[in-house]
């Protein structure tokens, strides 16, 4: 799910380009060049925000996987469960009658016994393994949504800066350099996250 800038900045940079053949300004190449610069790094946090989602989902992919791997041994877990309580009951039946019970019934209740502790072992270490990747995925989203708040600032401040270029006001170009200013702070926090 990668994403893409929203604002159409080729577009916006030949407005800004033909605005500065045409009029020749310092200003209007300052606002050229910070333009261009934030769009660049609207760019790259694009691809990381693309890139956290979609590791993220493939993570979440992998719990939903591992929980049902958990699932089935949990049923099979039962399934011994049951196998037991039928040797038992078979066992206890002979034993009513007031006769000795085949050894085969103890021994099929002891070794179902057994295979339950090893599948049990098996689905606690696949809800292990699921719960890891659940929180990896938690911690993506949470970086995500950084890499989207940075371009979303990064795209405002881009937008300004056009305003500023056709309006000529540095009040507005100012604003377009703290909000950019903003994002990269954004995008730096994400980076470090």
């Amino acid at each position: 799910m990668p994403e893409g800038p929203e604002v159409e900045t080729e577009k916006l940079h030949e407005a800004i380009h033909e605005e500065l053949e045409r009029e020749g300004g310092g200003f209007l190449r300052n606002i050229a060049l910070t333009t261009a610069l934030l769009a660049a790094l609207a760019a790259i946090a694009s691809l990381r925000a693309g890139g956290t989602v979609n590791e993220a989902l493939r993570l979440e992919t992998a719990a939903t996987r591992l929980q049902a791997e958990a699932s089935d041994q949990w049923a099979y877990y039962q399934a011994k469960g049951v196998k037991g309580a039928v040797a038992e009951a078979a066992r206890a039946a002979w034993l009513a009658a007031g006769k000795e019970p085949p050894e085969e019934h103890g021994a099929r209740k002891d070794r179902y016994a057994e295979e339950q502790q090893e599948i049990q072992d098996k689905a606690r270490e696949l809800e292990r393994e699921r719960d890891a990747k659940e929180r990896e995925a938690e911690h993506l989203m949470h970086l995500h949504h950084r890499f989207a708040g940075a371009v979303a600032l990064f795209q405002v401040a881009i937008a300004l800066g056009a305003v500023a270029a056709l309006t000529r006001k540095r009040l507005v170009w100012l604003a377009s350099v703290l909000l950019g200013a903003g994002g990269a702070v954004y995008f730096a926090v994400a980076l470090l996250g």
